[in-house]
């Protein structure tokens, strides 16, 4: 996240860094980077760490759902990549087992933190790859994360194809103004009105894809969930995937789609890897599933007390880009 959480400090992650891997630390950094986590720098025991802290509540999925439902996926989550990385997935960016062998702590009840290893190399913002030999080093990745065998999959929770807020967008597709929520409220919900039926039947249009998905679920891997540029860091060894809290057992079109709207020829690439076909209604699915999860997500975030600042921008500003005119959803 680009803004500091107000309810965590640094001196509490550097608490959580002490209770949870015994590491005294010399110093400790905000790093307005990324979006949905935030992150710290930090240098202990004369080396530097990579910090993230997820906030439990804004992480659920819906209401109703314990903070320790929330806990037990971003867990399963992390501890995939942990093993992927234990079992020789070396493009694997995973966090450090704590003292007490897991691999998140506590930050208080609301917070959640894990720690990883500094990775110098080249990162990468938000955006398409700019090369077809960028996209297919990162598809020789996932060819291999998806033939994981199946002790590293016990850790992994299957995707059930929920999408995060749909409970509260439900809501807000029937609400009447105005939002007085903060500085983009009112604009969100005239720009969910406008587009309110385009919205419900894109909603209808995914729920018929995603069942026909979970009809299969043979056809389910590791996935990473999100393998666009800006999860890659160009080391000295090569390509490596980060942000791994994404993890889950689904097809492999939830790690194809995107590649494919930038370049159609990847599914043939990735076939002649795998020796699976991809396929078109999955594809469709999670491409929609993405869409309706953003739009669901900023909606979500706007309806809440907010400030003007630079998440709330990049909100507002995504928000109207996912409902431009002419948008599949």
């Amino acid at each position: 996240m680009l803004t500091r959480p107000t309810d965590l400090g640094d001196l509490d992650v550097v608490a959580a860094l002490r209770d949870g891997w015994d590491l005294d630390v010399d110093a400790v950094e905000y790093a307005p980077v990324g979006y949905g986590s935030y992150h710290w720098r930090a240098r202990a025991d004369g080396h530097d760490w990579f910090v993230t802290a997820d906030d439990l509540v804004l992480r659920r999925r819906q209401r109703s759902e314990s903070l320790a439902v929330t806990r037990s996926r971003l867990d399963a989550a992390l501890a995939t990549a942990r093993s992927l990385r234990d079992s020789g997935a070396d493009f694997v960016v995973a966090p450090c087992r704590t003292g007490a062998g897991g691999v998140t702590h506590p930050a208080g009840e609301r917070f959640l933190v894990a720690l990883y290893p500094h990775v110098a190399g080249e990162t990468h913002a938000w955006g398409p790859y700019p090369s077809q030999s960028e996209r297919l080093a990162v598809l020789e990745r996932l060819a291999v994360l998806h033939a994981t065998s199946e002790a590293v999959r016990r850790t992994a929770v299957v995707d059930d194809l929920l999408i995060p807020a749909r409970d509260d967008l439900a809501v807000a597709l029937s609400a009447e103004g105005p939002w007085r929520s903060g500085p983009f409220g009112e604009p969100a919900r005239r720009l969910l009105h406008v587009h309110r039926d385009a919205v419900v039947d894109g909603l209808a249009r995914y729920d018929d894809l995603a069942a026909g998905v979970l009809r299969r679920p043979e056809r389910v891997v590791i996935t990473h969930g999100e393998p666009h540029r800006g999860n890659t860091i160009r080391t000295a060894t090569g390509l490596v995937l980060i942000d791994w809290d994404t993890a889950l057992l689904a097809p492999p079109e939830r790690d194809l789609w995107a590649l494919a709207d930038e370049e159609p020829s990847i599914l043939q690439a990735y076939a002649a890897m795998t020796g699976r076909r991809p396929d078109e209604a999955a594809l469709d699915c999670y491409r929609r599933w993405w869409t309706l999860t953003e739009i669901s997500l900023f909606v979500d975030q706007l309806r809440r007390p907010h400030r003007h600042d630079d998440d709330t921008r990049v909100a507002w500003s995504a928000l109207t880009r996912y409902l431009a005119p002419g948008r599949s959803r």
